[in-house]
């Protein structure tokens, strides 16, 4: 609800969206898992000086992440719950690439399938196809 200038007299999460950060040690090997292996884009990089770690937005189609080179951001091992349709067809993607660190595979789940990939950090993230979906 807005008042007569306009502004928000209630919050709302409608239409917000959740962007975890994911720590990184290896920008190598982390460019390598998400752009390479996952097929994510780069949309943007920031550091704050030539020797500072990297901070970046990767993204593809509507998952939208943020790796972080910065000690205090993120925590190594954490866990990212993607809902998607079409498992299949992605892990026949990231399969046919051979990269040599993973090969996941699908499991089912009771809620459907899911497919656990762990990037160079630990972190993990679960693309998850709901029953029923296609």
């Amino acid at each position: 609800m807005t008042d007569a200038a306009g502004e928000l007299k209630e919050a709302s999460l409608r239409g917000a969206h959740t962007v975890p950060v994911l720590r990184m040690f290896s920008e190598e090997a982390t460019r390598a898992f998400y752009l390479g292996f996952l097929g994510f884009k780069v949309d943007w990089e920031h550091r704050f000086d030539a020797s500072s770690p990297l901070y970046c937005q990767i993204s593809r189609d509507d998952v939208v992440l943020h790796l972080s080179g910065h000690h205090g951001d993120g925590s190594p091992g954490i866990v990212v719950f993607v809902r998607m349709r079409g498992l299949a067809a992605f892990h026949a993607e990231i399969s046919a690439k051979g990269y040599r660190h993973m090969r996941p595979g699908i499991e089912p789940r009771d809620w459907g399938r899911e497919m656990t990939v762990i990037d160079p950090s630990g972190n993990r993230i679960r693309f998850t196809e709901p029953m029923g979906a296609t």
